[in-house]
């Protein structure tokens, strides 16, 4: 690990910048003073802080990346599973110096299953590159339950299975927070488990959410082959839908377990699902039309 001063003038990198969590480091870097550079396919289609420099470029295209790593010696990488060798080939000749993954805490879990084994290689391939590396492992994002907004929003019911289920969801805006604190502090070789303040249910975070909307809202008991078939017809691999409903099963009536992650790194508690849910209240809030 070194100290160097957060003023560091060289250009930060960041993959998949658009995203939840990477919006947030594009936003958080910029606030903390540093230069930052976002490749996309699709530079047009995205509104990006006006600072930001920004690139064309596909991880999942090699060619296209020797202009996204020029100059660069930290970057956030986003896990594009069947893109990360050859990101990691071209980082190398580009000279970098600290390699920042986002993970998942399944990485680290007895059983991984094949979410968790997807992100191990992921770490795996980063480990052995010979790059300097930072691992950040989140748990279950809070974003992913604007999934229920359709059914909040539309009718006040949210369906599916094993409503007892608890998680410690986190803020992606967290998950930013120690990606970042790791970029800045180069804290190299070192893994990060983040989860959320609360252990919170399916039930629980239900009820949170009508009471920021004003309005009842419950949550519907569906059989798990009905919640499996869903998922796959929308695009999830069948071995990921078995591997979250089985995560989900073991969770009911046990409480998630939360880390001081956030707070340790940041010098700030995490965020409640309660504020989350407040700065996304108009997303579950049905449209009232005249």
């Amino acid at each position: 690990m070194t100290d160097e001063p957060e003023g560091d003038p060289t250009v930060i990198l960041v993959t998949g910048g658009t995203g939840n969590v990477g919006a947030n480091i594009v936003r958080q870097l910029l606030d903390a003073g540093e230069q930052v550079r976002v490749v996309t396919r699709a530079p047009d289609e995205h509104s990006l802080p006006g600072e930001t420099e920004v690139v064309r470029g596909d991880l999942s295209r090699p060619e296209t990346l020797p202009a996204a790593l020029a100059g660069i010696e930290r970057v956030f990488l986003f896990p594009v599973f069947d893109a990360i060798a050859g990101f990691l080939r071209a980082g190398r000749q580009a000279g970098l110096r600290h390699v920042v993954l986002l993970s998942s805490a399944a990485a680290g879990f007895p059983s991984r299953g094949w979410i968790g084994e997807q992100h191990l290689r992921a770490e795996q391939a980063v480990a052995s590159s010979g790059l300097p590396w930072t691992f950040v492992r989140p748990d279950a994002f809070m974003t992913n339950d604007l999934a229920w907004a359709p059914q909040i929003a539309g009718g006040g019911v949210v369906r599916g299975a094993y409503g007892e289920a608890a998680l410690a969801p986190v803020d992606p805006r967290d998950i930013a927070a120690v990606a970042v604190h790791a970029l800045l502090k180069e804290r190299v070789g070192e893994t990060y488990t983040v989860t959320g303040p609360q252990s919170l249910t399916h039930l629980d975070r239900v009820r949170i959410i009508g009471e920021a909307i004003g309005r009842p809202v419950r949550f519907e008991e569906l059989p798990r082959d009905t919640v499996r078939q869903q998922m796959v017809q929308h695009g999830m691999p069948a071995p990921a839908a078995d591997e979250l409903l089985d995560g989900l099963a073991a969770r009911v009536g046990e409480p998630a377990a939360t880390l001081p992650t956030v707070e340790e790194l940041t010098g700030r508690r995490a965020s409640t699902y309660a504020e989350w849910v407040s700065l996304h209240r108009a997303a579950f809030t049905p449209t009232v039309t005249s």
